[in-house]
């Protein structure tokens, strides 16, 4: 979609000679009133202060008319807001887990969950084409695709990437994205960041290093084009016996009060917010 730029008092050839096509970019307004919607989970609503939606899906520059694949998307928490925002004159194509992907016993029972829940509201989510992103992780290949090659403006994904990695299918993933992008589109990421000298290769904590990411996309062939540190957060150590589970919204291995109102009172993952663009 493009915004013609007119010229009053011009003549009409000479001013449609001369009209330019202007990019559309990220409505704030129409953002925020996804935001504020109604229709979103309070209990999702309470993690705003921590993921900074507006913030975030502005930097990636996610406008109106785009079509948006959201990997695994989990309950739902960006598609609350991506769901309206796209509605009118963009796409969202949701892709979760394969219902008959049994690699991870929770994936089948999330995928229905995100069902059910789209399925009960279509005036918000009736426009959302639910995929599947399906890896085998044996053969480390793509067996279900969340989208064509080279038809979509945006991949978002948040807070999966310590999956990909634990699992050995980042570069697999990474190179699905690139594939699918249009030339020119992006891929924003958000995930929990862990320190430059912290060991979390060793182990899956939630949190994975800021360079291994970087390096990741790059090898794909992305090239990063923004980052965002406004979901930074110097209140969290990042070594939590639990992993970063043990951190809101989770709680995840605490018992007493004491321990999840310190928990409580860190707040949400330190992550990082990053953007890359395919060249």
């Amino acid at each position: 979609m493009t915004i013609a730029r007119s010229f009053p008092g011009w003549g009409a050839a000479l001013a449609a000679a001369f009209t330019l096509a202007l990019p559309v970019q990220a409505d704030s307004d129409a953002l925020a009133k996804a935001i504020a919607g109604k229709h979103r989970t309070p209990a999702y609503v309470e993690r705003d202060p921590y993921r900074n939606p507006h913030k975030t899906l502005s930097l990636f520059d996610v406008q109106p008319n785009h079509t948006v694949v959201e990997i695994w998307p989990g309950g739902g928490w960006y598609t609350e807001i991506l769901a309206p925002y796209l509605r009118k004159d963009g796409k969202l194509i949701a892709a979760h887990y394969d219902s008959s992907d049994t690699q991870a016993s929770y994936r089948p029972r999330s995928r229905a969950g995100f069902e059910e829940k789209l399925a009960a509201n279509k005036r918000v989510y009736g426009k959302v084409a639910i995929g599947s992103l399906m890896i085998d992780e044996e053969a480390k290949t793509v067996v279900i695709g969340a989208a064509d090659a080279n038809s979509v403006d945006r991949v978002v994904t948040f807070r999966n990437a310590h999956g990909w990695r634990s699992r050995g299918i980042d570069d697999t993933v990474f190179a699905h994205f690139f594939e699918i992008l249009k030339p020119g589109g992006k891929l924003g990421i958000v995930q929990h960041m862990a320190d430059p000298e912290q060991d979390w290769l060793s182990k899956n904590i939630g949190y994975v290093g800021r360079d291994y990411v970087i390096a990741k996309a790059s090898q794909a062939g992305f090239v990063l084009e923004a980052e965002g540190f406004f979901n930074r957060n110097p209140l969290d150590s990042k070594r939590h016996k639990g992993g970063v589970w043990q951190l809101p919204p989770n709680l995840r291995g605490l018992e007493s009060d004491e321990a999840k109102a310190a928990s409580r009172a860190i707040g949400e993952s330190e992550r990082m917010t990053l953007v890359f663009v395919k060249p």
